[in-house]
């Protein structure tokens, strides 16, 4: 199985990748029709668009860039340079995997996200994912493209300390992209289910407080795949799903139109 899964990704196209983006955001799209979070008054088709074309400019970056991948990768494999080869633990596979996806997830998404709240001309620009008020499976790659470059090279340095091999990175990239449509769809789950999953995944409900307009909650919850981050570095908090409020508290309406998105980060206060 496991020889299965990396001999996949070692040889997918993007295509492929492209692919797994898109039967997600189909896939969660349905259910959120089914299990409703919230049940948002607003034109889904609409939003999702205006959300879609983000995405696509996030696709864009991310294949353009890719030969970046390419060349971190064969660095670290001919050098050895990495906390694999540090600690002698790429014998064991499953394990070997299993640590450099969460070191992975913790660089390229904990970290980098949590950075982007605390720098505030990174918070400037970041604010385009967090001014989505009717946040669904589309908000997911609801990003700026300055923001997809800025993740990008953390996914750079996420792969140069942990020694993660081609079929590695675009293994833990389909499943950050999955795991991303499935926190933040608007799929009402049971309160003990959710939370039972947000002791080892970042669930619907835990991901939802990131996005509440008022702080100290948008400053939290701020995990991508795995949960742990969030409890080991202190940054994970709970709130009534009723009491959440999406959005931004900020007096600039974008009015969810693509122009006016990408113009956010440039406005004057």
């Amino acid at each position: 199985m496991i020889e299965f899964i990396t001999s996949f990704f070692s040889e997918i196209t993007s295509t492929q990748r492209g692919s797994i983006l898109a039967l997600g955001l189909m896939f969660f799209w349905v259910i959120e029709g089914f299990l409703p979070y919230r049940i948002f008054n607003y034109n889904k088709l609409r939003h999702a668009r205006t959300n879609i074309f983000l995405t696509l400019t996030t696709i864009f970056v991310n294949f353009s860039l890719a030969f970046l991948i390419v060349i971190a990768c064969d660095f670290i494999s001919s050098s050895e340079f990495g906390l694999i080869s540090f600690f002698k633990i790429k014998q064991y596979e499953i394990f070997s995997i299993l640590l450099t996806l969460m070191l992975l997830d913790l660089i390229a998404a904990y970290f980098s996200h949590f950075v982007q709240h605390k720098v505030k001309v990174l918070w400037n620009i970041h604010m385009v994912h967090h001014s989505d008020k009717h946040v669904d499976t589309t908000t997911a790659n609801r990003h700026h493209p300055i923001e997809s470059v800025i993740r990008f090279f953390f996914t750079i340095v996420a792969i140069l300390i942990s020694e993660a091999s081609i079929e590695i990175v675009f293994l833990y990239q389909s499943l950050s992209v999955a795991f991303s449509q499935f926190n933040h769809a608007n799929i009402g789950l049971s309160d003990r289910f959710d939370k039972l999953l947000s002791y080892i995944i970042v669930s619907p409900n835990m991901h939802k407080v990131h996005h509440h307009s008022f702080m100290p909650y948008t400053d939290s919850n701020y995990g991508n795949i795995f949960s742990i981050w969030d409890r080991m570095f202190g940054t994970y908090k709970e709130l009534d799903k009723d009491k959440i409020i999406f959005g931004i508290d900020d007096n600039y309406d974008d009015k969810n139109n693509f122009i006016k998105i990408l113009k956010r980060p440039f406005r004057k206060i």
